[in-house]
């Protein structure tokens, strides 16, 4: 389990009684902290007290590759010039929990000694200053520790962190390149492991089909039991089914011997194999692994970076592509989709296993899994590169019932409203420069984009219920304006 550094600052001023006291306030905290968290250990620093002990604690919170994050707490308070050259060496992300060990004033007994012990309000606003003078983007929490709601911001903030980790030195393997002249889905992979740590590479097809021609019928036969554990055989076709197990289990193969996270594929680049990868790709991202078709390797990445995010949340997280519209007017509609490839872990009831021609790729009949969605809130995310920097797309949608069944519509599909309606959803995703793929998730919320966005300092654009176009275009060009003037 990854853990996080609580930082108590304080300094020499009160005498070691006082100091004694802080330190014992601070681990008590810290033990809490650490049995309630439940996604990451809390691990207790010494008390700070100087420049050179600041230091010593970010350095070290910085070197330790066990360490995501920080939880910064000024118990008493401590002078801000002290902190400012260890916050210049800190490169994890921080949390400033702005709290205090004692829940309610002891209005009966309070002295001096108290209000100089327990005065966080004074600390805390001191080394918020100096953070706010150095430009370090943080997430503030406020309010007594042990609070449900406190617990809660903690907890997310440590499960961002998760991801923000899991981010750097992720790798990203794309088998073929970008589908060719298309644009939104391509991007600079250099500047992409740059921001996001996003190690990004070609690979010839070859280099999957070697696996595949090697493999067992054991190894073939091991799949095809998890599919008909898993799934519905819904074809006699078990040869085009049994193709699709063989091209998963050299992609497992492919993906641990590569330390691979994420992956992308293309219908133009399927030299040497039968089938367009369907139930192989969708049983493959049920398990958290990113998937972006036609080189997409934005949404692929994305997409392994918010599972990890929601690792330990309830809900689905996973790639789908705006594909067509029931515009009945007051009524309307998304059908989201794509060709194959939407994970199961969306599915409603237990998906089935079909093989039907796909008019695309030129290849083999393809086996898939098909289903109806779940219902509920959900968001839809998107990634861009915009030349100067990424932008990412959140919007706000309700995933819905087929209004009517879709006999002749062979593969996984979700359906949603937009928000806060069809025509100012869809015209705020256009003006943003949204793709038409996107990761779609009912596990995690706007406020959880919004924490990943700035603990990675990336551009965020939200649509949702109060969004308003003429506002909403003001707001772009205010955004890109603050891009040219960095």
């Amino acid at each position: 389990m990854k853990k996080l550094y609580f930082i108590t600052g304080s300094q020499d001023l009160y005498g070691e009684e006082t100091l004694r006291q802080v330190a014992e306030d601070s681990k008590d905290m810290v033990s809490f902290l650490d049995e309630k968290l439940g996604v990451a250990s809390v691990e207790w620093v010494p008390t700070v007290r100087d420049h050179k002990g600041a230091i010593d604690a970010m350095v070290k919170a910085s070197s330790d590759d066990e360490c995501i994050g920080v939880i910064m707490w000024m118990h008493t308070f401590s002078p801000a010039k002290m902190w400012t050259t260890a916050l210049q060496k800190l490169n994890k992300p921080m949390l400033h929990l702005h709290t205090q060990h004692n829940e309610k004033l002891p209005y009966d007994e309070i002295d001096m000694d108290f209000m100089d012990l327990n005065q966080s309000a004074h600390g805390d606003r001191e080394f918020g200053f100096m953070c706010t003078r150095l430009g370090i983007k943080r997430e503030i929490v406020v309010g007594y520790y042990k609070n449900d709601s406190t617990l809660n911001k903690i907890r997310r903030f440590a499960e961002a962190c998760i991801a923000v980790d899991f981010s750097h030195g992720m790798r990203v393997a794309m088998f073929g390149n970008n589908m060719i002249d298309v644009a939104v889905t391509d991007g600079d992979r250099v500047e992409s492991e740059i921001h996001f740590g996003w190690n990004v590479n070609y690979y010839a097809i070859g280099k999957l089909i070697d696996i595949k021609n090697a493999l067992t019928d054991a190894e073939i036969d091991a799949k095809m039991a998890e599919y008909n554990e898993k799934y519905i055989m819904d074809t006699d076709n078990i040869d085009a089914v049994r193709e699709q197990a063989s091209i998963e289990v050299a992609i497992d193969k492919f993906l641990e011997k590569n330390n691979i996270q994420a992956f992308t594929d293309t219908f133009q680049d399927l030299y040497g194999l039968k089938q367009l990868p369907g139930i192989a790709a969708q049983n493959v991202m049920a398990r958290g692994i990113g998937f972006g078709p036609e080189g997409d390797y934005k949404t692929s990445a994305l997409c392994a970076v918010l599972n990890k995010f929601a690792e330990k949340r309830d809900g689905a997280t996973g790639f789908t592509e705006d594909y067509t519209y029931d515009l009945t007017e007051g009524e309307e509609l998304e059908l989201a989709s794509h060709m194959l490839e939407v994970t199961p872990v969306f599915a409603a009831s237990k998906p089935k296993i079909q093989v039907h021609p796909l008019g695309i790729g030129n290849r083999e009949d393809p086996a898939r899994l098909v289903f109806d969605s779940i219902e509920g809130d959900a968001l839809q995310i998107s990634i861009i590169d915009m030349g100067d920097r990424f932008r990412i797309i959140c919007a706000k949608v309700e995933l819905v019932k087929e209004p009517k069944n879709m006999p002749k519509l062979p593969v996984a599909r979700l359906m949603w409203k937009l928000k806060p309606d069809f025509n100012t959803g869809a015209a705020a995703w256009i003006y943003a420069g949204g793709a038409h793929h996107a990761v779609v998730t009912t596990a995690l919320d706007v406020d959880d984009i919004r924490l990943f966005c700035k603990l990675t300092d990336t551009e965020l654009v939200v649509i949702d219920e109060n969004t308003d176009l003429v506002s909403f275009e003001k707001e772009l060009e205010l955004l890109d304006i603050k891009a040219k003037l960095k």
